[in-house]
């Protein structure tokens, strides 16, 4: 996590203010309670572990945040951490912290959001707090990452380019991490192909690094999404690469390396990987080269071996993640939607007559068609009408779906 509040966040250090720190009022509902997940994401030494933990005992990131330094070190959290966690609850006004990541346009996703990737939710100690520009969606449970050396060969760019272009073509989404060499050509593969691609950062999603990638990151954004677990405004430090590489592999059914040498953060990203229960790949190079001491290690460890991108597609059974893909877009996607669905057919109905009939709010209904629309299961024929979208050979299991 963050090792240091940006210098926007810092209002004041007076520790007299900590029996009334700011950002405490409100509902204690869902919303409100993310801003104190974000609060303990700005503490360091606060994680997964210790975030759990007062979680566990105090019943909600709310109560947590507001307890004292003797019941925060009841709750096993040691004097000095404690200590800090109220210096920041005095210094940090969480109200104001929201506002700026609302208004550039960050979302903010913890355990508890449906919205946090599933995938990556079954690692162990995920992350507490993602911070993400973009979008990431359901078809990103279907993720392969593509890492490797920043000194990247002419070989090493021909495999990484490859490998993208087949992914995107066969609806995969390919995660890496915007560094230089295999990085970056990876993610520009996919984006020229169309597909989707997740850039995971050791810095803020708002501190683009390295900086000549700040339109490839635009990019990205608009076809995938930028994610970190570091609050924004963290600058990029070598201590904050390693910890990042477990969401590049948590996020992903499988790593690929293409050419690491023998120190490499793609190994750490491989590691994790195999610690996670992910597949792991390497791309065979000479035995002498320095980019491929790192790969052919790995081979020898017991990584499959790549040869062709047939070889990630089949090894995973995604090689009909397009049709998968075309299934998942009309099938319901919760119970709403599957409501919806037998409710709608080829005769018009108003939103109105279909809040009578299922008894839902009229704001659940409207969310749910406006999503149905854009996934073509619904159409608005005017006036507020809607028909179902069904092809004659489209069956929906709307029980199972519920």
């Amino acid at each position: 996590m963050c090792t240091c509040c940006p210098a926007w966040l810092m209002i004041s250090t007076r520790i007299k203010n900590s029996q009334n720190p700011q950002g405490l009022e409100g509902t204690g509902t869902k919303m409100e309670d993310k801003r104190y997940w974000v609060g303990f994401s700005l503490v360091k030494g606060v994680g997964a572990v210790r975030l759990r933990a007062l979680l566990d005992y105090f019943g909600d990131a709310r109560s947590a945040w507001m307890a004292s330094a003797f019941d925060l070190v009841a709750a096993g959290i040691g004097p000095r951490l404690a200590e800090r966690i109220v210096l920041a609850r005095s210094s940090i006004k969480l109200d104001e912290y929201m506002a700026r990541v609302e208004k550039s346009n960050i979302k903010v996703l913890t355990w508890d959001d449906p919205d946090y990737p599933a995938y990556l939710n079954q690692i162990e100690q995920p992350p507490p707090v993602l911070y993400v520009r973009g979008e990431i969606t359901q078809e990103d449970a279907w993720a392969v990452a593509i890492v490797g050396t920043r000194g990247v060969t002419a070989y090493g760019r021909q495999v990484t380019d490859e490998l993208a272009t087949s992914l995107a073509q066969n609806g995969v989404t390919m995660v890496s991490g915007l560094a230089r060499g295999v990085d970056a050509v990876a993610h520009a593969a996919v984006l020229k192909a169309g597909g989707r691609t997740l850039a995971v950062l050791g810095s803020g999603v708002d501190v683009i690094y390295p900086p000549e990638h700040r339109q490839m990151a635009e990019k990205i954004i608009a076809q995938g999404a930028i994610i970190s677990d570091y609050a924004p405004g963290t600058p990029p430090d070598s201590t904050n690469f390693p910890p990042r590489n477990r969401i590049i592999s948590g996020l992903s059914r499988a790593v690929v390396v293409v050419e690491a040498g023998d120190i490499s953060g793609a190994l750490i990203t491989a590691q994790f990987a195999n610690d996670q229960g992910r597949e792991v790949f390497a791309v065979p190079g000479m035995i002498h080269a320095p980019q491929s001491k790192g790969t052919n290690r790995l081979l020898a460890n017991g990584a499959h071996v790549y040869l062709r991108p047939a070889d990630v597609l089949e090894t995973l059974d995604l090689t009909r993640n397009v049709e998968r893909r075309e299934i998942r877009r009309v099938v319901p996607g919760n119970a709403t939607e599957a409501a919806l669905l037998q409710q709608l057919g080829a005769e018009p109905l108003h939103v109105d007559e279909i809040r009578a009939r299922l008894g839902l709010p009229v704001e659940n209904i409207s969310a749910a068609l406006t999503m149905m629309e854009l996934k073509g299961m619904v159409r608005q024929v005017g006036g507020m009408n809607y028909v179902a979208v069904r092809e004659d050979s489209a069956e929906y299991d709307v029980g199972a779906s519920a």
